[in-house]
């Protein structure tokens, strides 16, 4: 397994594990590193989207329920909420992820951790975020579009682009 895609992996359990346990962000990112194992790339990416996810949080929950059509955030699955909250960081902060990877990293994530439906959920949800407010999706961003991260904070953990 790529790097990334495990880094990917552990961004959504500690999410899943934050999500559900409603303890601080800080001490469970820790608590999660005490027992698995992982290069300290993994561990430097899986904490920045971790981190990123959550700084931004309501932004990025109000953004999926704009597209969620009939969905409210805290009726959906847990794992399949955090799957969208992953991707939709991804595809609107990480410049250095092309936002094919974001989607297609997404639904994998689906595929593997949700249920029969899930992988179309996330994709078409994914998809649509894309459409409308990711970078390079418009020249002009529209009215409540989530602001890109500076450059230098994007900059801070950068790994190759290769997920």
């Amino acid at each position: 397994m790529r790097k990334r895609t495990k880094a990917r992996e552990y961004a959504l359990q500690m999410l899943y594990q934050v999500d559900l346990t409603r303890t601080d962000p800080a001490t469970s990112v820790e608590e999660f590193w005490t027992y698995r194992p992982a290069s300290p790339e993994i561990k430097t990416f899986a904490t920045r989207l971790v981190e990123g996810v959550l700084r931004h949080l309501e932004d990025i929950d109000r953004l999926i329920a704009t597209h969620a059509n009939n969905w409210e955030i805290a009726r959906m699955a847990v794992v399949d909420r955090n799957i969208l909250r992953l991707g939709t960081y991804e595809l609107l902060h990480l410049d250095e992820v092309p936002p094919k990877v974001c989607l297609n990293e997404a639904v994998e994530l689906a595929k593997r951790f949700g249920d029969e439906e899930s992988s179309k959920f996330v994709n078409g949800i994914l998809d649509a975020i894309h459409k409308t407010h990711a970078r390079g999706a418009q020249q002009s961003k529209p009215m409540g579009a989530i602001p890109s991260e500076s450059s230098h904070q994007r900059d801070e953990s950068r790994e190759s682009p290769s997920s």
